[in-house]
Formats: structure tokens, C-alpha cells, sequence
């Protein structure tokens, strides 16, 4: 169990060399992979419970002590380089009393030099009130540690009272988001609203974003939807000893648990938050060269933003909808869609929605136009908006219109056409007949397929009909031949069977295309006109 301890206590630590570095691991959300370790400052007095870290370091910090004890702690640490495997960081924290030593870059650039650990690979962390008391000495002392190859980290941001002046004017290359940010942004919206925007600050300055006290999936997936690049705490592994760090380096990545880091709809919308101008730019740029017209509503029906397209579509200029309602700008059809978009704000998703707009609206002829809803959810899975797309459909309705015109025009001539249509593929297998084949055979499309229409001929004509299938297989001569064929009421009537052959690019037959005429009346008047002479 922590104890609490006095000066004196940690006077005879700090004589007796009693403190130790512990390691935290710091990592790459979206992969998992190590990045480095934050060293911490531990300690455990013989025979007494470990001691919190704020309790020792607040009287040395508050006493003059706190510069032995960082340079007891980095030389422990540093002195842990060689088990430090490539590329991976040591980031190491300066308190606020340390940024008033000018020597300070010397100090680290010795204590590192002397360890064998390469500077580039070594981490400043500065917290924002050591840069408050003198800005300019805060200057100095940052700006030699860059000339000596460290890297620099602004730790805790949020908490502190500086100007995002400090920002521009000191050299960071990361900022740190506090962990209190962190533990609360899963139920508060006011910390993700915070953590968001840090992160697009991060982003609009081109530094990178580490979250402290990462103790969740949960959080690490929102960090990640939120533009975040890296992260520490204990779902990545709790500080510990030199000795482990072997272990930690073997250990195989955290990747996150579930899904949503990659395919997740619930954060992609607030993630823009945390995106850069330029990134917006080119979001901009997708949104307005889009296909199809696109649009945002928020909860209200509002439009937050339409592209192009959908402003063109419609005959309206894009300034004209931003802050109207749908029904104030498409009153016409507002009637008809809005069930739809009440569907979509409750979370379902709405695909393919088909409606017609008159013609009053564009101006020229009526237009059919699909429609798609997308709700789009925050952090929390509420929905916030709708992301619509809209595509004008109406060449595609009139062809398809035009074209169930003409296959309704065609059925209806080839229903009044006497003769029946066949088509047989280039080994003589039967591959259609119409409707009017079964009316008079009985038999359907299925039983008629390949040979099977054979069954309705007379067993004496089978064999010459189909040596003189065969022969026109082989010569590419058109067919024709008689043959009986079985009615449906019993009798047997005569057909004359007729057709050409279709040639592809290559000179081969591909199909056979023809049709069955009715001759029943001509034979019986040709076997009684026969009889009639015998």
C-alpha cells in the first residue's frame, strides 16, 4: 500500500541511490507496434510499501532536490540503451524548476554520450507550466536540445494556462493529451469535443499526438477514429523495471479487438474534428467532384453543407440551402421523402430511394432522382446527421422505360405471329422456345431444353429430322424439314421447321435462329387431293 514520506526520507533516497527508472511502453495505435518507453521515476523504500510518485517528487521539486533526482533516474535509464533495440525512443519528463538551468542540454547531451544512447532517439517531455515563468529562457533551453538531436514533447496539454503562441515559438515536435482527457472522452462529450480538438491542433501543426492513461479498447478505437497517432497506458502495459524491457520488446503487438478501427461507422464524422485545414481541403475537393449529388443534415433537417452537383441539380446556388431546412427547399417532394428521413434520423439506413420531381422544379421536364440516407453517428453512437447522396436517374428511367416499351412492343407481335420462334446452339441443343411451344405441346421450357423437345415428335419422323439436323450442322446450310409433332388434346399435328445460321467473328456458328410453322391444314389437303386422284 502507498506511504507518504517526509524530506528527510527522500534526502537519504537520494543519498543512498535508492530510485529507480520504470519503463512505459508508448505505442502505435493503429498497429500496435512499439514506439519507445516513458521513463518514470519509482520508488520503494526498504521494508515500506511503494511510495506514490507525486508525494516524492512534489518535495523535491518544492526543496532543490529535483535535479539530482532526474539525474539519478536518467543515468539509470540511459545506462538501460544497449537492451534498447532500433528505432525505438526513451522519453524522459524536465519539471518545471529544471527549464531555469541554461545547462540543462549539456547535462543530457553528457549523461546520454557517456551511456551510449544515440540523442536522436531520446525524448524531452516539458509540461506547459514550466515554459510559463520566462518564455525566453524557456526558448534557450528548448532550442538547445534540439541542437543537440532530442526530440521534444509538450506533456499534459489542456491542463496548463499557455498560449498556443508558445506553440508556434517553441520547437515540440508532440503533444501529449492529458489522461484525464482520456479516462472521461468515452462518457463525456466535452472531454471528446477537447481531446478532438487538440488533436486537430496537433495535426494542423504537423506534431505528432500521444495519449496518456490509454486503459481501454474502447478508447484506444476512439483516439485512433480522432486522428490520434500514439499512445501509452495500462492497455499497452504498465511501467516496470530495465529488466522486463527484453520482454516488452518480444512482446507481439496489441492490436485492438474489434473491428471498428478499420470498418467502424460510429466516430468517422466527429473524426473530422481533428483533421487539419488541408485535410478538409482535400475532403472538400472529393466532396465536390463526386458523381453524384451529396449533401449533410444535421439532426433538424438542416443543411451543414452541399456540394456542387446537388446544388446544380436542383437550379439553386449552394449558398442558398446552408442553415434551410430540406422541406423549405424541396417543399415539392418533401411529403413524400420525409417518412424516409425520419427513419434515418432514428439510425436505419436508407438505400436506392427512387421519386419523381415535376417539372416546375428544374425548370424543364419532370426528373427521377435516388436517393440514399446515411445516418452518421458520434463517439457515442448517437446520430447527429445524415449524410445524403442524391444521383439524377431520369436518362436511365426514360431508356429503360423505352426499352420495356419496345420487349413489350416485340412480345406482342411475336404472341400474334402464327409460327413459333426456336433457337439452338451449335451442337444442335435446343436453348428456347416461346410460350406458344408449350400451348401446343405441353411441354415447357425446361422438358424442351437440348433434345428434350424430341419427345413431342412422331417416333417414325425423329430420325430423318435429325439426320437433317445433323447434315446442316456440319454443311452450315439453312434447315428445313416436316415433321409431326403431338398435340396437347392428343392428336398429332404437322410443323415445317425452318432456320439460318448465325456466324461469329471468327467464322464459326455460334447460334441457330428460327421458327415452327403450322402446315397441318396444307398436308391433309395435299394427302386428299392425293387420295382424291388415286
Amino acid at each position: 500500500m502507498p506511504v507518504r514520506v517526509d524530506l528527510a526520507e527522500v534526502r537519504r533516497a537520494l543519498e543512498n541511490d535508492e530510485l529507480v527508472p520504470c519503463f512505459q511502453p508508448v505505442v502505435e495505435l493503429h498497429t500496435g507496434l512499439l514506439k519507445g518507453f516513458e521513463v518514470l521515476a519509482r520508488w520503494q523504500p526498504p521494508e515500506r510499501g511503494p511510495v506514490l510518485p507525486e508525494n516524492f517528487i512534489c518535495l523535491a521539486e518544492e526543496n532543490g532536490l529535483i535535479g539530482l533526482l532526474m539525474q539519478q533516474i536518467m543515468r539509470k535509464a540511459f545506462e538501460s540503451a544497449p537492451v534498447l533495440p532500433e528505432p525505438l525512443t526513451l522519453a524522459v519528463n524536465i519539471s518545471p524548476s529544471q527549464l531555469r538551468d541554461l545547462s540543462l542540454p549539456g547535462q543530457i547531451r553528457d549523461a546520454a554520450e557517456k551511456a551510449g544512447l544515440p540523442l536522436d532517439r531520446l525524448v524531452v517531455e516539458i509540461t506547459e507550466s514550466g515554459i510559463l515563468d520566462n518564455l525566453e529562457r524557456a526558448r534557450k533551453i528548448t532550442t538547445g536540445l534540439k541542437a543537440i538531436g532530442c526530440e521534444l514533447a509538450l506533456d499534459d496539454f489542456g491542463t496548463g494556462y499557455s498560449s498556443l503562441s508558445h506553440l508556434q515559438s517553441l520547437p515540440f515536435d508532440a503533444l501529449k493529451l492529458d489522461r484525464s482527457f482520456v479516462s472521461s472522452m468515452t462518457n463525456t462529450r466535452e472531454s471528446r469535443k477537447i481531446v478532438a480538438a487538440i488533436i486537430g491542433l496537433g495535426r494542423s501543426l504537423d506534431l505528432l499526438t500521444i495519449a496518456e492513461g490509454v486503459e481501454t479498447d474502447e478508447q484506444a478505437e476512439m483516439l485512433l477514429w480522432l486522428g490520434c497517432e500514439m499512445g501509452q497506458g495500462w492497455l499497452y502495459g504498465k511501467p516496470s523495471t530495465a529488466d522486463r524491457i527484453p520482454q516488452m520488446v518480444e512482446a507481439p503487438p496489441r492490436a485492438l479487438s474489434t473491428a471498428l478501427s478499420l470498418h467502424g461507422d460510429g466516430w468517422v464524422v466527429s473524426s473530422l474534428e481533428a483533421f487539419p485545414a488541408q485535410r478538409l481541403a482535400q475532403l472538400q475537393a472529393i466532396y465536390d467532384g463526386a458523381p453524384v449529388g451529396l449533401c449533410f443534415l444535421d439532426s433538424n433537417l438542416r443543411y451543414v453543407s452541399i456540394n456542387k452537383r446537388l446544388a446544380a441539380m436542383n437550379g439553386v446556388p449552394v449558398e442558398a440551402y446552408l442553415g434551410k431546412t430540406v422541406e423549405e427547399m424541396i417543399p415539392e417532394v418533401f411529403a413524400e421523402v420525409e417518412p424516409f428521413l425520419r427513419r434515418a434520423m432514428k439510425g436505419e439506413a436508407i438505400q436506392d430511394l427512387e421519386f419523381s420531381r415535376p417539372a416546375n422544379n428544374r425548370g424543364k421536364t419532370d426528373a427521377t432522382n435516388m436517393v440514399s440516407y446515411q445516418p452518421a453517428l458520434d463517439e457515442a453512437g448517437e446520430v447527429i446527421g445524415l449524410s445524403v447522396m442524391v444521383a439524377d436517374i431520369t436518362d436511365r428511367k426514360r431508356t429503360e422505360d423505352a426499352l420495356r416499351e419496345s420487349e413489350n412492343h416485340l412480345r406482342y407481335m411475336v404472341e400474334l405471329n402464327p409460327e413459333i420462334p426456336w433457337v439452338m446452339d451449335s451442337e444442335g441443343n435446343n436453348l428456347d422456345f416461346t410460350v406458344r411451344w408449350t400451348e401446343l405441346t405441353g411441354l415447357n421450357k425446361e422438358q424442351t431444353r437440348n433434345l428434350g423437345w424430341l419427345e413431342a415428335l412422331h417416333p417414325e419422323d425423329v430420325e430423318p429430322t435429325m439426320k437433317a439436323i445433323a447434315d446442316a450442322l456440319h454443311s452450315g446450310e439453312p434447315i428445313d424439314i416436316e415433321y409431326r409433332v403431338k398435340c396437347v388434346n392428343g392428336g398429332w399435328k404437322w410443323m415445317r421447321s425452318r432456320g439460318s445460321p448465325r456466324v461469329g467473328p471468327s467464322g464459326q456458328i455460334v447460334r441457330w435462329y428460327g421458327s415452327l410453322e403450322d402446315i397441318d391444314d396444307r398436308k391433309q389437303l395435299q394427302e386428299a387431293l392425293l387420295k382424291f386422284r388415286m
